[in-house]
């Protein structure tokens, strides 16, 4: 019996054993189990980061979704994370930091994984002075994940869109010169749920995803999970259910390549040359939705493969909401 379940065991670790159903396994094996359903390219070099979107309750889905990312960092080892904003919900006294931030990724943290964060509306501008986003004191700021990757993100302020903001994103849109431009930001400008599209900020920064080539942008505010259908060659996400569902939300639209609003969801995204994989995730490990964005030589995304479910549109599109404003009475400090 001994030497039965000791091969068992060898058989499980070596990722043999046909995965069964998660309701018949313990804790740790669902673990495991989900942790090998990575679906992604996984190569060495590759640009590996997780994507967050209204993160901050404290409450125990925000933590089922950290607990799942970081299983699946022991089989894909992404380098950092990025957060579409809603970082902290409610007060933000150092303990909430705490409770909201650091004790739900606190395994990531400890690994090294750098998060990257964005302002939602319901964000104290101050966040931009917390250490562990990394804002360094900016409310829209630009980076690179490594030196030699030709990968660059822009993440901005979409609760104070001002032209300022707007200057600075053209002019560093203009010199950034890397193969993949990726924004992030919290309020979506292609949507099918309760807030809609937001006209105002499409206006504002299409022309210039357009002119200087964006291929990706990730938002969050409408808590569901969007793959939006690419539009002027900018592939839109929309992942703001990584702690707060609002289900049943999504307007099924022409807008929707694929949209999932059953659960809380992250989503793990990977750039290999002029490709992107990503795979979106469950709080159980389930992944609801995996594809590849392909660009073609202008940098303009020509087609992006999906295998989740395409929704049926419906009859009317969603009706396109204002900007949003921020609940919190708060002006930005300038920048």
């Amino acid at each position: 019996m001994r030497r039965i379940l000791l091969s068992t065991l060898v058989l499980a670790l070596t990722g043999c054993l046909t995965a069964q159903p998660a309701d018949n396994l313990t804790a740790q094996a669902t673990t495991s189990q989900t942790a090998r359903q990575v679906q992604l390219p996984n190569k060495d070099g590759s640009v590996k980061f997780l994507v967050l979107g209204d993160t901050g309750t404290g409450g125990s889905d925000q933590l089922a979704i950290a607990k799942q990312a970081a299983a699946f960092r022991s089989r894909f080892p992404f380098d950092f994370a990025i957060m579409l904003g809603d970082n902290l919900y409610g007060s933000e006294r150092p303990r909430d930091y705490a409770r909201k931030f650091e004790q739900p990724y606190k395994p990531l943290l400890d690994a090294g994984v750098k998060f990257y964060a964005s302002l939602g509306n319901h964000d104290d501008p101050n966040q931009r002075m917390y250490k562990l986003f990394n804002m360094n004191g900016e409310r829209y700021y630009t980076f690179k994940p490594s030196l030699t990757a030709g990968v660059r993100f822009f993440a901005l302020d979409s609760t104070y869109m001002d032209p300022k903001q707007v200057e600075w994103l053209e002019e560093e849109l203009a010199n950034s010169g890397s193969d993949w431009k990726i924004a992030f930001f919290h309020h979506p400008p292609y949507a099918s749920g309760m807030h809609g599209s937001d006209e105002i900020l499409k206006g504002q920064l299409e022309p210039l995803f357009v002119k200087y080539g964006v291929n990706v942008v990730f938002t969050g505010h409408e808590h569901f999970y969007e793959r939006i259908k690419p539009q002027k060659g900018v592939q839109y996400f929309v992942s703001g259910s990584s702690a707060k569902l609002r289900r049943g939300d999504i307007e099924r639209s022409s807008l929707t390549a694929f949209g999932y609003d059953q659960g809380y969801t992250f989503m793990l995204v990977e750039v290999d040359g002029d490709q992107m994989h990503f795979q979106t995730i469950d709080s159980r490990g389930k992944s609801i939705d995996t594809g590849v964005i392909m660009k073609g030589a202008n940098d303009k995304v020509i087609g992006t493969t999906g295998r989740g479910a395409a929704p049926k549109p419906a009859q009317n599109a969603p009706a396109a909401k204002p900007q949003n404003g921020n609940p919190k009475p708060q002006s930005p400090d300038p920048k």
